[in-house]
Parts: C-alpha cells; sequence; structure tokens
C-alpha cells in the first residue's frame, strides 16, 4: 500500500471503473478524471420489467453472468491492457447490497491481480461528477441536484469532496414518482422516459396539479401529488392520458427548477449542475437551462447517457478522490446505505 501512496496522479493516470449498483452493469476506462476513453453499460431493463421494478436478486445474479465480459469489453474498445491501469474503482454505496457486492469484489480481485490501488466511490458523489465531464471546468461553490429514483437532493459542493446538505425529499423522490404515476397509467416500466415520450402529445397545462412545498423551503414532497393525479383520473376516467402526463411532468418540473435556482440564490451559487436519471427528462433538460441562462449561471448538464448509472462518471470520480485521499483498502465493503453528506436520509 505504500507503494500506492507514491502514485502519482495526473492527466495520464487511466482508472478502470466498475458500477453495479443497481440494475445497469457498466464498465469503463477514464483518464486524468475527464476523457472517457470508452464506457460499457449493459441494462436489465428487460429482465426486471415484467415485474414493474428491480427485483434485487435477479439484479444480482445478472451482474454476476455480465461483469466479466464487460469489463473486457472496455479495455478492448480503450485499447487498453492490464498493465495499462493505475487503479481499479467500484461503486461501494448506495444501493443493492448484493448488486455492490458484485462490483466491489470484482474490483478489487482486480486491484490485487494488477497490485495497483482500489477506490471506492460513493454512487452519489459519482452523479455530480457526470454532470462535469463534458465541462470540467469548475467553479465554486456549485449547487447539485440529483434527481433519480431513489433520491431528489441539493447539494452544495464547495470544493471537491466537501458537500453541504440544502434540501431532500420528505416522501417519494422524483423519480419513484413518475414511476409509480406510469404504473398507475398503464405505460410500463420504467415510467420516467414513458411519460416523457407521452407528454409531448399532451397539454401540460390542462390540469393543474399541485406543487407542494414550492415556496417553502428547499425540501421537496412528491407523494401527494402522486396522489393527485391518480384522484383526478378516478373522477374523470376519460381524461386524456397525454394531458395527465404532461400536466403532471410539468408540476414536477416546476418544482425542481424553482428549488434549484432558489438553492443557488442563498449560497450563491456560480453553477448548478444536474444529475441523475431523471436529469434525462426533457422537460427538465429544457427549463433547466433557459433558467440557468436568464439567470446568468452556468448549468452543467450530463448528456443523456451519462444520466443514467454508468460507470464513466464512477471513473471520474474515482479520479479526484485518488489524487487527494489517496487508496482505499481491500478491506472495503459495499454500503448500501452510504450516506454523501451528514443528515442525508437513505431508504
Amino acid at each position: 500500500m505504500s507503494v500506492h501512496s507514491q502514485l502519482s496522479v495526473d492527466e495520464s493516470t487511466v482508472i478502470l471503473a466498475i458500477e453495479t449498483s443497481c440494475d445497469e452493469t457498466a464498465a469503463s476506462v477514464v483518464m486524468g478524471g475527464t476523457d472517457v476513453v470508452s464506457s460499457i453499460v449493459s441494462s436489465q431493463i428487460d429482465l426486471h420489467a415484467r415485474f414493474g421494478g428491480v427485483v434485487p436478486e435477479i439484479a444480482s445474479r445478472a451482474h454476476l453472468d455480465l461483469l466479466g465480459p464487460i469489463v473486457r469489453e472496455a479495455l478492448d474498445v480503450a485499447g487498453v491492457e492490464a498493465r495499462r491501469v493505475d487503479a481499479v474503482a467500484a461503486t461501494y454505496g448506495p444501493g443493492l447490497v448484493g448488486a455492490l457486492l458484485v462490483g466491489v469484489s470484482a474490483a478489487k480481485a482486480l486491484a490485487f491481480a494488477w497490485d495497483v490501488p482500489f477506490v471506492g466511490v460513493n454512487h452519489l458523489e459519482a452523479h455530480l461528477y457526470a454532470g462535469l465531464l463534458d465541462d470540467p471546468s469548475l467553479e465554486f461553490p456549485m449547487v447539485f441536484m440529483l434527481v433519480s429514483g431513489g433520491h431528489t437532493m441539493l447539494i452544495e459542493m464547495s470544493d471537491h469532496g466537501r458537500y453541504r446538505l440544502l434540501g431532500r425529499t420528505i416522501d417519494d423522490a422524483a423519480g419513484e414518482a413518475f414511476d409509480k404515476v406510469a404504473r398507475f397509467l398503464g405505460l410500463g416500466y420504467p415510467g420516467g422516459p414513458a411519460i416523457d415520450r407521452l407528454s409531448a402529445e399532451g397539454d401540460p397545462r390542462a390540469i393543474d396539479f399541485p406543487r407542494a412545498m414550492l415556496h417553502d423551503g428547499l425540501d421537496f414532497s412528491f407523494s401527494g401529488l402522486k396522489t393527485s393525479v391518480m384522484n383526478h383520473v378516478r373522477k374523470n376516467p376519460s381524461v386524456s392520458t397525454p394531458d395527465v402526463a404532461a400536466s403532471f411532468q410539468t408540476a414536477v418540473v416546476d418544482v425542481l427548477v424553482s428549488k434549484a435556482m432558489r438553492a443557488a440564490d442563498q449560497t450563491g451559487a456560480r453553477a448548478v449542475v444536474l444529475g441523475g436519471g431523471v436529469a434525462a427528462n426533457s422537460e427538465l433538460r429544457r427549463r433547466f437551462t433557459e433558467v440557468c441562462e436568464s439567470s446568468g449561471r452556468r448549468g452543467l448538464l450530463p448528456s443523456r447517457a451519462m444520466c443514467t448509472d454508468n460507470a464513466a462518471m464512477i471513473g471520474a470520480a474515482a479520479w479526484y478522490r485518488l489524487r487527494d485521499h489517496g487508496a482505499m483498502g481491500l478491506d472495503t465493503g459495499a454500503s448500501p446505505n452510504l450516506r454523501l453528506v451528514a443528515g442525508e436520509v437513505t431508504s
């Protein structure tokens, strides 16, 4: 480990990164923290669609079957041999414990076999770096809004690795609300993309759904909105489904964008970064970009490929972790309830 601690981390440092926190099996080769040399993702959507959500045991078994070939493909596409890899990284939390163990165990085995450092990466932190891959020039402080199936959070980042929780959901995460509303409307799984597509055919002003806590602090609540959608459809069975989808989506986006800008105002943030699976939503991306431009702030959006779980963001975050904190021990285990900042509540 003493040799590892002396590793010089610079623009030529190559990291093989692995991501298996939920239902995507991914591997990536990242150089210098920002150069994505390869990024391979194998989605398990087809395996879980019939169940309407991710089944942890199925996810873990699929990772076991897929990870080896995915890692080899990432190295082949990058044209990188094992001896050129300077460190191996993997998501060690939060996520499904069985799924995490597959990636962590594989990464530690490779790091041991190749005698290179191992870096465990917080999945939430990695989503922040996904937004910085296309534009790595940082302006601190910045506000990071993470919007996914499991998390809706506003975080102030004052420097690499320095975070402060500003707000979070007190019930359903935004992505969870998308999935539940889509399931209720019979749109299938995953719900976010289905509602996004259908909303293009509807009128976003057709139904005035509530914007819970819109003017109340920086926390979020989407459970009441989800219930309001269900009650409206039950009382109006002939209502246009595209109108329901578009009106629901607009209500979510109104709250997300409003709170992100309020957080930026309160912290004096020079940039606002959007991350997580819901960051792929068309209306959210449009409104987020529009409001950032009108306020004179930099808005950093990950490409759609980097919104969903991937290993490139793991490699980017790992580069900074390795540079600033060094390697982690091979006794590092999976941490399914890992937090990014004190005060964060995990489910």
